[in-house]
């Protein structure tokens, strides 16, 4: 034998299979629909869920569990929580969630309602609850803004670190934010309010247009342009005044936009409730380009991006309003063909992105990423 033919052979080294992008982000989203579903069917639904949540406090709820993430995710980057294994991560994540949008919604339609009456869950239709989770609105457009926009400036400056970073912008945002809910949403559904700036359904649209843009720009469009500005301060100062008048702009292209996807009979019958739509539009967006960047990995340069996740929420907006929301949500009819509310089911798909595919982590699928 030579010398080489006694050695052992070594063995081969194979590669393990790498997962697909597409398949992936398929798997996670057929995940988040089915339990979003049954977990409407359970909590919400009109026809089968045992309780008398919908729409309110259901949807107040539900603002207040997205807020609480964008605290400890987007925030303090889910500190403390990052230290767990999975399943535990996700559970934590979930009942800290849970509790969090349960105890601040009680606490507000039953604690200060019991003071405030703007905020009394008796009030008709559950208006009080709405009128407490409105400031969720604000909060969107200001935190989100804060670390997708800034990229938590100053904080980073400063040299601190997690939690203290997401503790001082919950804290210091906290102020902005407690201002434009005091200006311009309080007030459109206050009791005792004779002239407010802005009609509650106007101050829908055009603050979530801002947080639209605030997604946009920040996620889909990896901060572009508001990074030309050169970073820091600059940048923030940019973002901040770029995402209202984005925003603006958005509001005034969505009104139009949405009187010709629901159609004539439709936008009459509304009236000035219209002006809510860019926010039912918006919300269609805003899930795409959550989900498109957690569950699909962001794929395509950035401006494919936005065309992409805008084309699939125009798609998202039809099918929910004039398919889902009534045969299959059993949603209530809202004007001549239409049912429903995106700003409630959307946005639950929207929180169980966050909880699965982010919290956790796409757990059972990890064997199908591209990664």
């Amino acid at each position: 034998m030579t010398a080489t033919a006694d050695r052992p052979l070594s063995t081969p080294k194979i590669a393990p299979p790498q997962g697909n992008w597409l398949v992936f982000g398929v798997a996670n989203l057929a995940v988040v629909v089915a339990v979003s579903l049954a977990t409407w069917y359970l909590l919400a639904d009109p026809t089968t869920s045992p309780w008398d949540f919908y729409p309110l406090p259901f949807n107040a709820a539900l603002f207040w569990a997205i807020l609480f993430i964008v605290f400890i995710g987007f925030d303090c980057e889910f500190v403390g929580f990052d230290s767990l294994k999975q399943p535990m991560r996700g559970l934590a994540i979930l009942a800290s969630t849970a509790v969090f949008a349960v105890a601040v919604t009680w606490l507000l339609g039953s604690g200060l309602g019991a003071l405030y009456p703007d905020f009394a869950g008796t009030r008709e239709g559950g208006l009080g609850y709405f009128a407490g989770a409105l400031f969720v609105l604000f909060g969107f457009g200001t935190w989100v803004m804060v670390v997708l926009n800034w990229q938590h400036w100053p904080w980073t400056v400063l040299r601190m670190k997690q939690p203290l970073i997401g503790l001082c912008e919950i804290a210091f945002v906290a102020v902005p934010t407690l201002a434009l809910y005091f200006v311009f949403g309080l007030p459109s559904v206050s009791l005792s309010a004779t002239d407010p700036l802005m009609s509650v359904d106007t101050a829908l649209g055009w603050f979530y247009s801002i947080v639209v843009s605030v997604i946009l720009t920040g996620q889909t469009l990896d901060n572009w342009p508001w990074k030309l500005a050169g970073g820091g301060g600059r940048t923030a100062l940019a973002a901040t005044v770029g995402n209202a008048v984005l925003g603006t702009a958005i509001y005034f292209l969505m009104v139009p936009l949405a009187k010709l996807l629901i159609g004539s009979d439709a936008t009459a019958e509304l009236g000035s409730v219209i002006n809510q739509f860019p926010a039912q539009i918006g919300v269609c967006w805003a899930f795409w380009m959550i989900f498109w960047a957690n569950g699909f990995g962001n794929r395509f340069p950035a401006a494919g991006r936005a065309v992409l996740t805008f084309a699939l929420a125009i798609g998202t907006f039809l099918a929910y309003y004039f398919v889902v929301a009534e045969h299959v949500l059993h949603e209530p009819v809202v004007a001549a063909g239409i049912s429903g509310n995106a700003l409630g089911f959307v946005d639950w798909l929207v929180l169980w992105t966050l909880i699965y595919v982010v919290g956790f982590q796409s757990l059972g699928l990890k064997r199908l990423s591209p990664a």
